[in-house]
């Protein structure tokens, strides 16, 4: 009598490098509401279940630094309708602290929260101070952010600091970048079909792959990330060298 093996599973990522940071621009929530006859809220909805998933996911297979571009220093431009329900559902999400202790994720809120409501700085703090000792993936949400104003923002710091132009180097000024001491992403990805980074980690994508992809965000599935990471792992990184 035969006995048959049982076979193990195989990853659809066994033998690939995984990226230690990807960055993530979250784009087309609006578009895959309207394609539906639904209001845009609907798909930022959708976006933030999407979010979700995928950070749950850059945790187990092992990705070290996820940053996601939720609401750019532009966004304020928006109808204000559509700024309060991506605000609540930023709320929402805040509040909602024991899945990251579940997760075991280290989550970090970067750009500027000068005109973030007090209630939303107060989620913000408690959320850090619950999440700072786990020991899994670092989630960075950059809401708020833009790239440029990081910069000027790393700038006024190295002022304060009272450094000398002759002291100021492109080690100084990233000490106080709000990824300071993280590496710089690996794979920036951007899903909607559009291919710019909109303002997004400029000073950290200098060497970063780029990777756009014809899928709205809240459509975006954890084999899009496998996509993503088989390509990162066919790009030949020179970092100007031969």
């Amino acid at each position: 009598m035969k006995w048959l093996q049982r076979k193990e599973k195989v990853s659809p990522l066994d033998g690939l490098t995984i990226p230690a940071h990807i960055g993530i621009i979250m784009d087309g929530n609006g578009r895959w509401a309207r394609k539906r006859g639904l209001p845009r809220k609907a798909g930022h909805s959708a976006g933030a279940k999407t979010f979700m998933d995928i950070c749950k996911y850059c945790n187990r297979i092992g990705v070290q630094y996820l940053t996601v571009y939720a609401f750019s220093t532009e966004n304020w431009k928006r109808p204000q309708k559509e700024v309060d329900a991506l605000m609540d559902l930023f709320k929402r999400y805040l509040g909602d602290a024991s899945q990251y202790k579940d997760e075991n994720v280290k989550t970090r809120i970067i750009g500027d929260r000068t005109p973030l409501d007090g209630e939303i700085n107060a989620l913000i703090d408690n959320l850090e101070a619950e999440s700072k000792d786990c020991t899994g993936l670092t989630l960075n949400i950059a809401v708020n952010y833009g790239g440029r104003d990081e910069i000027v923002h790393a700038a006024r710091a190295l002022v304060r600091q009272g450094l000398s132009p002759e002291q100021i180097d492109e080690q100084s000024l990233e000490r106080c970048l709000y990824t300071a001491g993280q590496p710089d992403p690996d794979i920036i990805l951007r899903p909607s079909g559009e291919k710019r980074l909109s303002n997004f980690m400029i000073w950290q994508a200098a060497y970063s792959e780029f990777i756009f992809m014809d899928v709205l965000w809240p459509d975006f599935t954890p084999a899009h990330i496998d996509e993503a990471i088989r390509e990162y792992n066919h790009r030949n990184r020179r970092f100007g060298g031969v």
